[in-house]
């Protein structure tokens, strides 16, 4: 990301280019909002039918994020941006402090930053139900996206910003798949006023951790529904990497209904056995606070850990951005401000170069694709330290 403040603005040029953004989650309205102020004409395509909805996704709050609303147009206070945990606390497995020290910092959801940018795109170029099916690239340097239902749209550029999972990149990118990293995270949201008092006593207010073989925990406060953040209204967060064969992921991934759901198992659709799994190796391995916590959830879920980072991020007037190029280890807490970043630098390239998109994409691509490499060395980097080689590392988000 530039170390200035760059606003694009809208150019005052009659016409307008167009980009047509597949993926209607962060990544996505992330460029759909700064390539607007940047004076592109947009439409985001997202498959699903209905609004998302992740109730899991805690997510530490980083700048990019924050200067991505900024450069969006959106203004909130501090206040309004999450909740403040004061300290850092690693707990020993029989529950005494291995250390505290002050670290204020700020946690969000992926709910609100979803919510607010919603809000800022507006509606009415807001594609939903609408799944992508094929990208053709045309000799006059357009690209056309053909959707599911038959639709057809052509752009100037088409970004694809749909996640780990990526229909763009699949179809342009098919060498380039995600690796599972040899572990998984069971994660859980607990309403705040559920804490157990062990929990509350050691926990409440800061950001926790716990360590033991092949096993790390983290827990802090987040926005509660709807995006409430008084106190006794906000949930807490719990993540708990644990490794786990191919086999077993498998088996986990399978939801109550017998469906193989790949790399992540929704809130509610883990299988009985593997919920009882989950506070049985808790009893095992965990400190009373967050055993206590982890038992006190009633509707855990799964998220496999997956290395991605694709060694380009433009294919002609096609792109890759946020998660579909690059997903880094959660260790990293740069997911979702990694997804800022690449549209952040997006907007500001082709503001630089107005008339010449080819040369704004050539522009943007190296950094980006450092970026992604980095952050990617950086989470095996943690994710081995903590999950593979340590029963003493420090807390690590």
């Amino acid at each position: 990301m530039p170390a200035s403040r760059p606003q694009p603005p809208r150019p005052e040029t009659p016409s307008r280019r167009r980009a047509i953004v597949v993926g209607g989650s962060l990544g996505g309205l992330f460029a759909g909002n700064l390539l607007r102020r940047a004076g592109w004409d947009v439409d985001i395509h997202e498959r699903s039918p209905r609004d998302l909805d992740s109730r899991g996704g805690g997510i530490v709050l980083q700048p990019e994020v924050v200067e991505a609303f900024r450069l969006s147009g959106v203004t909130l206070p501090d206040s309004e941006l999450g909740v403040r945990s004061q300290a850092r606390v690693v707990l020993r497995p029989d529950g005494s402090v291995q250390s505290r020290r002050p670290a204020p910092q700020t946690q969000t959801s992926w709910s609100l930053i979803y919510s607010t940018l919603r809000q800022a795109f507006g509606a009415a170029h807001y594609h939903q139900g609408s799944a992508l099916a094929e990208v053709r690239q045309l000799p006059d340097r357009r690209v056309t996206a053909i959707f599911e239902d038959g639709t057809q749209a052509s752009a100037d550029l088409l970004v694809g910003a749909d996640g780990g999972n990526s229909r763009v990149r699949q179809q342009l990118w098919s060498h380039a798949q995600p690796s599972y990293a040899g572990y998984l995270a069971w994660r859980g949201l607990l309403p705040e006023d559920a804490m157990p008092a062990v929990a509350r006593e050691f926990l409440h207010g800061d950001f926790g951790f716990a360590n033991n073989r092949g096993s790390h925990i983290l827990g802090y406060l987040v926005p509660g529904p709807g995006n409430d953040m008084r106190p006794g209204h906000r949930l807490y967060n719990w993540v708990w990497y644990r490794v786990a064969g191919a086999t077993q992921l498998r088996a986990i991934m399978t939801d109550t209904a017998g469906r193989y759901r790949g790399h992540a198992v929704p809130e509610g659709l883990l299988a009985p056995a593997w919920r009882e799994h989950v506070y049985r190796e808790a009893d095992a391995l965990l400190p009373a606070p967050f055993r206590a916590v982890v038992r006190a959830t009633a509707q855990p879920f799964a998220q496999a850990i997956r290395d991605l980072a694709v060694d380009h991020m433009v294919d002609g007037r096609v792109i890759l951005l946020g998660d579909a190029a690059s997903i880094p280890r959660p260790h990293t807490a740069a997911s979702t401000s990694k997804a800022a970043a690449n549209a952040i630098a997006l907007a500001t390239a082709l503001h630089a170069f107005p008339d010449d998109p080819d040369r704004a994409l050539a522009s943007w691509e190296p950094e980006q694709v450092l970026l992604g490499r980095s952050l990617r060395d950086h989470g095996r980097e943690i994710g081995g330290r903590l999950l593979f080689h340590s029963a003493n590392a420090v807390g690590v988000g």
